[in-house]
């Protein structure tokens, strides 16, 4: 089978959503399953939905874009604010965008009009980790502005959390957002159908049995795609960490020393190569770089340690298990390598159903 290659189990992907799909619904929050790690597959999309979820949400309208065109029927979200440049066509293939910016939201009302539709917009509020959104104080202001635009419909609010600054979810900031989404419905009459309360890192704190307030709706990539949650990166009891794995074909396998001679000056990359053991090891290469993922969010097999990467070459040790020219090796993924991962166009993805290979 052609190396190297992303392995995709699609039932223990269903698993994982249905898993959380369920558990979530308990406490009143449905899941906006991210499929910007997937590339807009039709096939992972639709596993997706048949394990329940309600939405689909993307960070790029390209994605949303392949699987309009694939046939695939969901409500979906752009969960990154929309450029101005790219408005006509989230509001073309979107139902619901997140904003933070009242320009961008005014060219998505003109462009709703022009194509008489009514566009749905969630408002992203600020809450500490400094990646996108409204500060409290300036969101009523957001809110009546947005109200007044035509082909706008104002669908809720949100926030995230842990991804810029890693600052986590609990029970003070997400009762601050239940609290903000009290006050807009008091304050326009209003009812706000989505209040979205972050992401996968969210996950710790809406099953612990906390009380989660406003919050219905959490958006689920890392914990879906490899049954992790992002805060400490500890599995999920229940889900499956395996669903994608990556495999990688040794192009060289031979008994060099473990330390570099000469003059040592930068990497091609620009980092100096750690101290290593003195003595000769078991250095393997295989035929994946950093173009392709990212080598510190890989999980290499038992006794196996990664020494380093090159744009083309994984060098690893391989101690006490020599290696051939041609032999494979699995790895782990954590959502940096996945996204980077699935992103190369020199890695094929192979989908498999019911131990089968799916043809797509």
């Amino acid at each position: 089978m052609i190396s190297p290659r992303v392995e995709i189990n699609l039932d223990k992907i269903w698993h994982n959503a249905r898993t959380l799909v369920q558990r979530l619904a308990v406490h009143g929050i449905s899941v906006t399953a991210v499929t910007k790690a997937t590339l807009g597959s039709y096939e992972i999309a639709g596993t997706l939905l048949e394990a329940g979820v309600d939405t689909l949400g993307d960070s790029r309208i390209e994605n949303i874009e392949t699987m309009r065109h694939a046939g695939v029927p969901a409500s979906m979200t752009l969960i990154r604010s929309p450029m101005l440049s790219q408005a006509s066509r989230v509001v073309k293939h979107t139902d619901v965008s997140f904003n933070t910016e009242l320009q961008v939201i005014s060219k998505l009302s003109d462009c709703a009009q022009k194509a008489k539709r009514t566009h749905g917009v969630v408002l992203m509020v600020e809450l500490g980790d400094l990646r996108e959104g409204i500060m409290p104080d300036d969101l009523e202001n957001a809110v009546r502005e947005t109200l007044r635009l035509p082909g706008i419909l104002l669908k809720g609010i949100g926030t995230n959390l842990a991804c810029r600054s890693g600052v986590s979810p609990d029970a003070r900031n997400m009762a601050e957002l239940s609290a903000i989404a009290d006050s807009i419905e008091a304050e326009f009459g209003l009812r706000l159908e989505i209040v979205s309360g972050g992401n996968s890192a969210n996950l710790p704190w809406a099953i612990s049995g906390a009380d989660t307030g406003r919050i219905n709706d959490l958006r689920l990539g890392e914990s879906i795609l490899l049954g992790r949650e992002p805060l400490h990166r500890q599995p999920i009891d229940g889900l499956h960490t395996d669903a994608i794995t990556l495999i990688a074909e040794v192009i060289e396998s031979k008994v060099k020393p473990s330390q570099p001679w000469g003059k040592i000056a930068q990497t091609a990359f620009g980092v100096n190569s750690p101290a290593r053991k003195q003595g000769q090891i078991s250095q393997t290469i295989l035929a994946i770089g950093r173009q392709d993922t990212d080598q510190s969010g890989l999980g290499p097999p038992l006794d196996i340690e990664i020494l380093g990467a090159s744009s083309d070459h994984l060098i690893v040790d391989s101690g006490v298990n020599r290696l051939s020219v041609g032999d494979e090796m699995t790895f782990q993924l954590n959502y940096s390598a996945l996204i980077r991962v699935m992103t190369s166009p020199f890695v094929a993805k192979v989908l498999y159903r019911n131990a089968r290979p799916v043809k797509h």
